[in-house]
């Protein structure tokens, strides 16, 4: 059984609903997320800003909850359309949920990696383990992180959404052209 286009887009419109959520939470556990210890009798304060891959990836889930919300916000203007400029903005739409994906994906990977270096520590270049002394702010990393995670996830089902509403307008027979081309 096959969706209709109206459940279709219903579907798309609640995950990318549910991704801007996850985004926003993403940004917002990194974002506000800082701890302050005395250490030797020094106030030592860790913050997101203390690892670039967190700046990166509080900048690159911004950005993509601003465009999931952008595209939400547009999905009733593609209705109008004739079918050339449907089937262009049908490839935009693809690519650039292709593109978001992949950068909230690798900015993810990035602060993960960051992040075990700053749990693990590394001595060769001397860097200390944080997590021992500053377990809140390593926790919430570690949310921020799981829901970045999900948040791939789900745009990941929206790239195969976007992918499908392309291909669906070809021709199963005739290679790259359109179903209502001769």
């Amino acid at each position: 059984m096959g969706f209709s286009n109206r459940s279709l887009q219903k579907t798309e419109a609640l995950i990318r609903l549910s991704t801007i959520v996850m985004l926003v939470l993403t940004a917002c556990l990194i974002g506000l997320d800082s701890q302050t210890k005395v250490i030797f009798y020094v106030q030592k304060k860790a913050s997101f800003k203390d690892l670039r891959a967190l700046v990166g990836l509080l900048y690159i889930t911004s950005l993509a909850a601003a465009y999931n919300l952008l595209q939400l916000c547009c999905s009733s203007f593609y209705k109008g359309t004739s079918l050339q400029s449907y089937t262009c903005l049908a490839w935009l739409r693809y690519i650039l949920d292709q593109a978001v994906v992949y950068a909230v994906f690798a900015g993810n990977l990035a602060a993960m990696e960051h992040s075990l270096l700053v749990l693990t520590g590394e001595e060769n270049f001397q860097w200390l383990k944080w997590c021992n002394k500053y377990t809140r702010f390593c926790t919430q990393i570690g949310g921020s992180l799981l829901c970045g995670f999900v948040a791939s996830l789900l745009m990941f089902s929206i790239a195969s959404i976007s992918a499908f509403n392309l291909f669906r307008l070809y021709s199963p027979t005739k290679f790259m052209h359109l179903k209502l081309q001769s």
